[in-house]
């Protein structure tokens, strides 16, 4: 039997009470925020629920906000030529990390962790996200006791994010070299690298050097809007 979203909002927001931190439905999606320390119970929740029955955990990431509202593309200034070309992003500051958040509650944690449930009985999919409490130690409790397909989803995260998975039963890297330094999808970790690696012919094998390519700005310009008519944008000519 399917159910629509604005039931499942209203549903669960009565089942979990105050672990419900916000429910948000837009654009068609439902997105459930909730405090770590709520995580397990909610997710039990969600899955063994029978209104519910969200058997299924199709993906799970984790996000660092460490930059988030900033741009590396000046769209406010015009000129006839068009839009500004990229600047270099000042550095990322992982000891001063004040995120302009929504709601006190949340504000000033970096990190977090996404995961997309999938109810096959019900015909629904929803978004559930967690923020971790320690931004220089991000933990979060496992649901691989609830969910098993999220084994190799949370090591990715760990992998890539530095996000800890507490009762995981083998937090291992699943994606760098083994040996690697740092973490990789952390918005203070250089786009460059921090090595780079060849074979030496004289020596026979393969080597490890400091990386040699010159840092840049990679991402592509997007302008989501004509730009000619906002107010904001200040021609130079």
């Amino acid at each position: 039997m399917a159910v629509s979203l604005e039931f499942v909002k209203d549903y669960v927001q009565q089942g979990l009470g105050d672990k419900l931190s916000t429910s948000v439905l837009a654009h068609g999606e439902l997105t459930l925020e909730v405090a770590a320390e709520h995580w397990l119970e909610v997710a039990r929740f969600l899955r063994h629920d029978s209104m519910l029955d969200f058997a299924q955990l199709t993906d799970l990431c984790g996000v660092d906000y460490l930059t988030y509202g900033d741009a590396e593309w000046d769209v406010t200034t015009a000129s006839r030529s068009g839009f500004s070309r990229a600047a270099q992003a000042t550095e990322a500051d992982p000891f001063d990390f004040d995120a302009q958040e929504e709601g006190a509650q949340f504000a000033g944690k970096r990190f977090a962790v996404v995961i997309h449930l999938l109810s096959v009985s019900r015909n629904l999919r929803i978004r559930v996200r967690t923020r971790c409490d320690d931004n220089d130690f991000p933990v979060v409790a496992s649901l691989v006791d609830i969910w098993s397909s999220v084994n190799w989803y949370e090591r990715e995260a760990f992998d890539l994010f530095g996000i800890m998975f507490s009762g995981h039963p083998d937090l291992r890297r699943i994606l760098t070299d083994y040996g690697f330094v740092g973490h990789p999808f952390r918005k203070d970790f250089p786009l460059i690298g921090q090595v780079e690696m060849r074979y030496d012919a004289e020596q026979k094998r393969v080597i490890y050097e400091p990386v040699s390519i010159e840092a840049r700005v990679l991402v592509p310009r997007t302008i989501r809007a004509d730009q000619r008519f906002s107010p904001a944008v200040e021609r130079d000519d």
